[in-house]
């Protein structure tokens, strides 16, 4: 059931953009599993369910260890790249179709911007009693 969520095929495409495990000079717990988190992050991301319910049974390494992980791959843009990866061969596959593409504001950065509103302007003080 779990590994559905992770083939072999894309693995194979996501593995050489992953960064490799840091050094460990003090010691300390073993890196865990490139592999095995993802396929922890994909779990959570499909299902909707907080990081702290993953299942024991998965193979898989704790929520905290996971959603750390997605944070630490996605300040290193690692994202981005597996995206692009993944939209180049789905495009040679003849895979994309661009009808069902949506874009919004939520999607696509703004790089000018909207209009500034105009300052908020202050009102007078309330004249209602206090109660206390």
């Amino acid at each position: 059931m779990a590994m559905e969520l992770l083939p072999d095929e894309l693995w194979e495409e996501v593995e050489p953009l992953l960064p490799s495990p840091p050094p460990q000079p003090r010691g300390g717990r073993p890196f865990c599993d490139n592999r095995a988190a993802l396929l922890g992050i994909i779990f959570v991301l499909r299902s909707g369910m907080p990081w702290q319910m993953i299942p024991r049974e998965m193979p898989c390494p704790s929520g905290s260890t996971c959603w750390r992980r997605l944070r630490q791959w996605t300040e290193a843009g690692v994202w981005e790249h597996v995206h692009q990866r993944l939209l180049t061969r789905l495009g040679k596959l003849g895979e994309v179709d661009l009808s069902y593409a949506v874009i919004d504001s939520a999607s696509v950065r703004a790089v000018f911007g909207g209009a500034t509103p105009d300052r908020t302007p202050r009102i007078g003080r309330k004249k209602a009693a206090s109660v206390m």
